[in-house]
């Protein structure tokens, strides 16, 4: 049986109040195993710590306590370094805010990502490349494979005649489906979605959610969204719900 992508062991996370002995714990031993390619939503009340977990798994918080490890590799062991080569190469994130820059055309915004290492990776020799990519586990996004996969995503999710537009020029669904190929662009392991939906209507919330699913598949990509909105949720092959600091199978 292959190992998961994805294991949380007892994490725990708390907030300790300056000058105070009152904390507030968010986390209390929260233990997870996602598959590589499965798809997970997670929900829970407002302030249960959903988006605390979705950050401390792509490595933008750390837990208090416990163990986090992404294909094998422990990511409270990894230096900051390290952990930005993780965020690059085999995480990708969409927020419900879009952040794409207003300055930057669609394609543009989508090949930000590979811009850390498309001037390094031609700099290497191919000894070195090759070094390079054993160390990171992936290959790095060269310019060239980027423009291509970045022109075949945006077409995929039905932009091909926007790639020379500028967010303000886009609706608010068509934004997020530029984040989501940005997401996607360098080709990661696993896929974080917190609240992709949460600022559309629903006409554009459904069929972003539709092809988050399709993407999932298509791609192989990890998805794992945090939700409110149970529409969604139920599109994932597996629904948890955090509540009380703890992470349980959702039976709703």
């Amino acid at each position: 049986m292959a190992a998961p992508l994805l294991q949380l062991t007892n994490v725990s996370k708390r907030y300790e109040a300056c000058g105070s002995a009152n904390g507030l714990s968010v986390l209390a031993g929260v233990t997870l195993e996602v598959a590589a390619g499965e798809s997970l939503a997670i929900v829970g009340p407002s302030g249960s710590g959903k988006s605390t977990l979705l950050q401390i798994i792509g490595t933008l918080d750390k837990p208090t306590g416990g163990q986090v490890l992404l294909d094998g590799k422990d990511l409270n062991q990894l230096d900051d370094r390290q952990l930005a080569s993780v965020r690059n190469r085999q995480v990708g994130f969409v927020f419900q805010s879009h952040f794409l820059l207003p300055q930057c055309t669609v394609i543009e915004n989508v090949l930000v990502p590979t811009l850390a290492g498309v001037g390094q990776a031609s700099r290497l020799s191919p000894s070195e490349k090759k070094s390079k990519e054993s160390e990171t586990g992936a290959t790095p996004v060269l310019r060239e494979t980027a423009d291509a996969r970045a022109t075949r995503l945006l077409k995929r999710v039905g932009l091909s005649e926007r790639l020379h537009h500028r967010p303000g020029q886009l609706s608010g669904g068509e934004r997020q489906r530029v984040a989501v190929v940005r997401a996607l662009i360098n080709q990661p392991q696993l896929l974080l979605a917190d609240e992709p939906t949460g600022a559309l209507d629903h006409a554009s919330a459904t069929s972003l959610g539709q092809l988050l699913v399709e993407l999932n598949q298509e791609e192989g990509v990890t998805l794992i969204v945090v939700t409110h909105a149970m529409e969604l949720a139920k599109r994932m092959r597996r629904v948890m719900r955090l509540e009380d600091g703890k992470l349980r199978e959702d039976k709703a």
